[in-house]
């Protein structure tokens, strides 16, 4: 009797740790930015995802808040399974070690995607820029370069730009003639820093301030403003889908990586695998590029790109010829000065 009793003990664990382990990966989280490059991923990663493997995707938003993602594992409750993060957060997360060490060779290696985008704690999914645009409708002979944007002379009117250091300061500095190559050599020095603030002293009184994503393209379109920064892919989408008539300035755009991480204490780390596997297959991030105007990070994506929407993208040849590619090292050693700096200019 006690041979049979446990016996049928040790089946009735097995079988419960099977059905964990099953329900486990039945779902999974997924955490990204909302708006029109979610619904991107939706088309191009979760309804796909899903259909091949059965594994539901639940979707939750958030604003980059690296605390929250922190926070969420030091509890020793990692509710999230996959988030888009990023660079910053994906080096810094890695840093602080509440993101895990992503294994490259599921995905064919780091030279598998474009070079500079890869990061120990966050596989690539999108390279995407910050822009500025206008609306043609209302000016015609519109700006085309970067310095333009300062130009209050030329093209009077308020200018809507993002509430925060990141990209403000390049802008700026690339405005006042200093090369896209020298631009962090220039932010690491005070000298630097206090030539970008004395830039952004020429438009101060004409900034309008965006904290989301869906921010600039109602401003562009309500004619708050006259020209905005912006996520290149939030234009594209409201000349897509909203049939507005905005036009890109790539001159000087900020060249930045989105990336999949997956946070410390995922209850089922090879499910999450098997999704970002998916996500990271050339078919995938092609197929996201006809949803939103984002890069495929991917090297071997690019090829399965049509020309019409290439051409809409931040990594096309014409595009890039002036762009200026994000140092998340630098951001990384230098965020909480520059905030602090940034958010003291503001008030005064």
């Amino acid at each position: 009797m006690q041979i049979k009793s446990l016996t049928m003990t040790l089946s009735a664990l097995a079988l419960s740790a099977a059905c964990g382990s099953a329900f486990a990966a039945d779902s999974l989280t997924i955490t990204s930015w909302g708006g029109a490059y979610q619904k991107s991923q939706e088309e191009a990663y979760y309804k796909p995802f899903t259909a091949k493997t059965g594994i539901k995707i639940t979707q939750e938003e958030y604003n980059g808040e690296a605390a929250r993602i922190r926070a969420m594992v030091e509890s020793g409750n990692t509710t999230w399974d996959a988030i888009d993060v990023d660079a910053a957060t994906a080096q810094q997360g890695c840093d602080e070690g509440f993101l895990t060490p992503i294994d490259y060779s599921k995905f064919g290696g780091k030279e598998a995607f474009v070079k500079g985008s890869t990061f120990d704690c966050g596989i690539p999914t999108i390279i995407y820029s910050t822009i500025y645009a206008y609306d043609a409708d209302k000016i015609k002979d519109g700006p085309k370069t970067i310095g333009d944007l300062f130009d209050t002379k030329k093209w009077p009117g308020k200018r809507a730009l993002q509430k925060t250091p990141f990209g403000n300061l390049e802008f700026a500095l690339m405005a006042e003639g200093v090369p896209a190559d020298k631009v962090y050599e220039t932010l690491k020095t005070k000298e630097g820093v206090e030539k970008a603030f004395k830039k952004l002293d020429t438009i101060k009184k004409d900034i309008v301030w965006w904290e989301a994503g869906a921010q600039p393209p109602q401003l562009l379109a309500s004619g708050e403003v006259v020209m905005t920064t912006a996520w290149n892919g939030r234009i594209f989408n409201a000349n897509k889908v909203d049939k507005k008539n905005f036009k890109i300035v790539w001159d000087g755009q900020l060249l930045d990586y989105d990336l999949w991480a997956i946070p410390k204490g995922v209850k089922d780390l090879d499910a999450v695998y098997k999704f970002v596997e998916f996500a990271s297959s050339p078919e995938a991030q092609a197929e996201q590029t006809k949803y939103i105007s984002y890069g495929p990070a991917l090297l071997a994506a690019t090829a399965k790109i049509a020309p019409d929407i290439l051409k809409d993208l931040p990594t096309a040849p014409e595009n890039a010829k002036t762009a200026l590619a994000n140092d998340p090292v630098f951001w990384g050693d230098n965020k909480e000065e520059l905030l602090k700096r940034f958010n003291t200019w503001v008030a005064q």
